[in-house]
């Protein structure tokens, strides 16, 4: 393990911290580009330390009240489930359509995200259990149909259908992803070994930064997470285009 790799764990927190999202899309990469880990071994233990580290983002938001747990239930019920719909069609689908799909989707997210909303108050969170029950199964299928993390699509999605701040957003995703990682790593048990040292320390650094981003999150102001997490998104859009057209 070397420094480059110990830097990364640390962004990993911070992104889950500050945004409720990145860690996952940022976990792969750091294991096995800069952990040397292989890629069999790297998809069950990205899902443990995310899964880890978002379990401690969403307690502390917990404790300041900035996890709606009405739609965390509801998106992580029918999300779990979604995720397995999704992941039975990623087969059928060429990898660079895929791919393009993925980009194509965060770019209309991002830029959801960066277009101000019409009426300067916010509404009062409201989680109706048919929609948000449908938000969070197509948020699952997409999740497991694109077999990466589902921060990037749970943020817009419980900001348009459960009405949430930015911040209980936050806190509400990280309470989600949690839940779908800890599904998702017991899936993956057995399938490769589990190098429990370097989850542990690897968890315990991502974890020390998702409270410090928790806590910077809450000296930022609403407007300026939100640009963040829309710039996080477009950023990533370009990058999955570079590298499927290299």
């Amino acid at each position: 393990m070397n420094a480059l790799a110990l830097l990364g764990a640390v962004g990993i927190g911070l992104a889950l911290g500050l945004t409720g999202s990145g860690g996952s899309i940022l976990t792969l990469p750091v294991l096995v580009y800069l952990a040397g880990i292989p890629p069999r071994e790297a998809v069950g233990l990205s899902l443990f330390i995310v899964g880890a580290s978002a379990l401690a983002g969403a307690w502390q938001r917990a404790r300041a009240g900035e996890v709606y747990f009405k739609a965390a239930g509801m998106f992580a019920l029918s999300g779990m489930a979604g995720a397995v719909l999704g992941a039975k069609l990623t087969p059928l689908v060429p990898p660079a359509a895929l791919m393009l799909f993925f980009a194509a989707l965060m770019v209309v997210l991002g830029i959801r995200m960066l277009v101000p909303r019409k009426s300067l108050l916010q509404p009062e969170p409201e989680c109706h259990p048919a929609r948000c029950l449908l938000a969070g199964a197509g948020v699952g299928i997409l999740t497991g149909f694109l077999g990466v993390g589902g921060g990037f699509l749970l943020m817009p999605a419980l900001v348009k259908f459960a009405r949430l701040p930015i911040r209980v957003a936050t806190g509400t995703s990280l309470a989600i992803i949690a839940a779908n990682s800890a599904s998702g790593f017991v899936s993956h048990l057995g399938e490769a070994p589990t190098p429990w040292l370097l989850a542990a320390v690897f968890s315990l650094i991502a974890v020390t930064g998702v409270l410090a981003g928790g806590k910077m999150a809450s000296r930022v102001p609403e407007r300026t997470l939100r640009l963040a997490f829309a710039g996080l998104v477009l950023c990533t859009a370009a990058f999955v285009i570079w590298r499927t057209f290299p």
